[in-house]
């Protein structure tokens, strides 16, 4: 996938969460949740971005991980939202897809990366 694309497609994903948190219950779990995967699915888009900036193939591997953590811990917590029946519907259906999709991008992105990394 273009670095282009996939740059646009991550900062998509954090503008799609923020919009979805302003729609979740106004009490502690809300708000904390809220907070926790604004944060997660910034960091995704953010740090894919960095990754533009690596300064060897080490750094790059080290800055994928992150974004594939980060992506990771955004399927999460867009999990707990659906089960706990803080918000339902096609648009959290939607998000828990694009985090699973971009989590196994990165992921894919990790391995081609070290694969490519061990051969030199």
């Amino acid at each position: 996938m273009d670095r282009k694309v996939l740059q646009q497609r991550t900062k998509q994903f954090h503008i799609d969460v923020i919009k979805v948190c302003e729609c979740l219950p106004r009490n502690a779990a809300g708000f904390e949740i809220a907070k926790q995967v604004i944060r997660s699915a910034g960091s995704v888009g953010a740090n894919y971005r960095a990754t533009v900036r690596a300064k060897s193939t080490a750094d790059f591997i080290y800055k994928i991980e992150i974004v594939l953590e980060e992506a990771d811990e955004s399927l999460y917590w867009l999990e707990i939202i659906r089960d706990a029946d803080l918000k339902k519907g096609k648009e959290i259906d939607r998000l828990i897809i694009e985090a699973n999709e971009l989590t196994a991008i990165f992921a894919a992105t990790d391995k081609t990366a070290k694969s490519k990394f061990s051969k030199k």
